[in-house]
Order: structure tokens, then sequence, then C-alpha cells
């Protein structure tokens, strides 16, 4: 049988009901989560080691690189055919999309989690996890970059999102579909991811603000964003990419500062393009330095940003970054 590491970092499918408050929280360790799930042993040698027991809202950038590090070191001693990695839903896809793009390796990597907790009887952790190591051991699963495994269902970090609070089909790529689907240990792939790159940076640059956009907005939040030490900005547009003209005034005070400011739309799916030309509209604030991104959600483009400004400060390098890939 193959060899299959499972780093565990927390997420609901390590939680139980608390007796006391009645609420879910961390309770499982890795082996004990093994444990509960014989058939993990049946299909592959596991080895299993604790990063974490971080609900998903605990985890951070900065605990996302170092996870990346981990994985890099584990994948440098040649000893497994697979990395699984478990983690909490509500920033799964962030952590998902720095890993894909700090590590290179033919090995199979995927991340899952649950949507139940082990309290409850539908409790969809044992499946993910079974699924997820079937995926490491497809050889179809090679070079494929870091993939996300929820509900039977195959995707790509880079493009995966999750669009229900509490749902278990939540994950889904909106613009481009899954990658393929597991079923009963089969796994089928319908399609490549459309993007992988990397960005080698030696570290992260945590000090980035999302902004999200909205009817009537003006410049306040991108001047205090500004003036209190961001070193980058992603804004979620209306649309394509346009903003109100009031909110054109702050981001323009942000450009002038010197910080670099990233253009995401808020709309669920869809690329941002300098289409429009009336005041707040994306053809000015193209001109005017703003980055454009083309698929990116602003969760996603903040991990690059941070990640970007890790390894330059230099406007043009990261123009390049977003645009030209």
């Amino acid at each position: 049988m193959k060899n299959i590491l499972i780093i565990f970092t927390g997420g609901t499918i390590s939680m139980k009901i608390d007796e006391t408050t009645g609420g879910a929280i961390p309770h499982f360790s890795g082996n004990d989560l093994i444990n509960l799930i014989p058939a993990l042993n049946e299909i592959a040698n596991i080895e299993a080691f604790d990063f974490g027991n971080y609900p998903g809202p605990h985890m951070t950038p900065r605990l996302m690189f170092l996870l990346s590090k981990k994985i890099k070191t584990f994948l440098e001693l040649n000893k497994f055919d697979g990395i699984v990695i478990t983690h909490g839903t509500d920033t799964l896809e962030e952590t998902a999309y720095l890993l894909d793009l700090t590590i290179q390796t033919s090995t199979p990597i995927v991340i899952t989690g649950s949507m139940k907790n082990s309290s409850e009887r539908d409790w969809d952790g044992p499946k993910n996890l079974l699924d997820s190591i079937n995926i490491c051991l497809n050889e179809n699963s090679k070079n494929m970059g870091v993939l996300v495994c929820l509900n039977g269902e195959i995707n790509a970090a880079s493009e995966v999102t999750k669009t229900h609070t509490d749902n278990i089909e939540t994950f889904h790529s909106l613009d481009f579909g899954s990658l393929g689907f597991i079923d009963k240990g089969r796994v089928v792939f319908n399609r490549l991811p459309r993007k992988l790159e990397t960005i080698d940076a030696d570290k992260i640059n945590a000090n980035v603000d999302l902004i999200k956009c909205y009817a009537g907005m003006d410049e306040k939040f991108f001047k205090f964003s500004a003036e209190s030490g961001a070193e980058g900005i992603i804004v979620e547009a209306l649309g394509v990419g346009n903003v109100p003209p009031s909110a054109f005034e702050g981001i323009k005070f942000a450009v002038e500062k010197n910080i670099p400011v990233v253009l995401v739309s808020r709309c669920p799916a869809g690329e941002t393009l300098d289409v429009y030309s009336y005041p707040g509209a994306g053809k000015w604030l193209h001109q005017m330095g703003v980055i454009f991104t083309d698929y990116l959600n602003g969760q996603k483009a903040r991990i690059k940003l941070m990640l970007a400004l890790g390894k330059t400060s230099d406007k043009i390098e990261l123009k390049k970054m977003f645009e030209e890939n």
C-alpha cells in the first residue's frame, strides 16, 4: 500500500458538541480521528501529523505560510505518495490557494474538511477523508496543484469557493466548474486546472486590507486604510470593475501614497475589465495604476497580494503577477 500523510489543522471535522455550551468545539487529535475511521488504514499506510486544532476563523495568513513550509519539509523526505490536509471550511479556500501558490510538486496534495461535526448523525468527515486519500492514490492526481475535495467533488484550489453557510454541497468553482468527482473510491477527472502558478516568496506580508464597495460609498475606508499603514489594498468593486465616484477618490488617495491596489469584483463569478469610462469606472481606475485580476475573488486576491508583497514591492512586477499570468 502507498504511504499517505494526513496533516490535521483542526476545523469542524475535529469537533464534537460540548455538553456545557451546546455548541461544537475542537476535540479530536489526528490519531483520534484515524482511530474513529478504521477504513483509512485499509486503503493506505497512514501517518498523522498534528499541525494544530484551529477552528477555521482562527487560521491566519502567517499560520498558512508556516503550514506551507511544514509541508515542504515533509515533501523533501520523499516518503509520502500523497498528503491530505484537514481544515476548517470557513478559511479553507484561502489556505488551499496559499499552498497552491507556494508549493511546487508532482505529489498529490488534497485539502478537505467537513460541514458537520462528529456529534451529528450525518457527519461527512469520514467520507471526505476517505475520498481525499483515494484521490492521492490515483496517478492522474499528480501535477494538478493543490486540490480541494468535499462532498465527492474535486476542485482546484485556485478556482474553488465556499458558496453556502452550512450545506454540504458548499464548495464550487463558479466560473469553470469542478475538475472531476470521486464515487465509491473511483476518481474521475474531466479537465485540468485553468492555471497553475507559483510565487517563490520567502515571507508573507499580511498587512493587506480587503474593502468591499457598495452603493453610495465614499472615500473614508480607503483613506483610513492608507493612513493606518496598510501595505496593500484589495477592492471588491461593483460589477465588472467600477466604483462610486466618491470611492474613486479614496482609491486615488491610496494609489498616490504608493500603496498597491488590486481590483476584483464583488460578484461571485466573472472577471474585472476596464470597459466603462464614466466617473469611477474601470478605465480610469486602470489608468490610475489600479491592478486588475481575472477570476479571483477578494479573499484569494488578498492571499496572492500578500505573497507577492513578500517577494517584491515593485509595482511593475506586481502588475505582471496579476495581469500577465
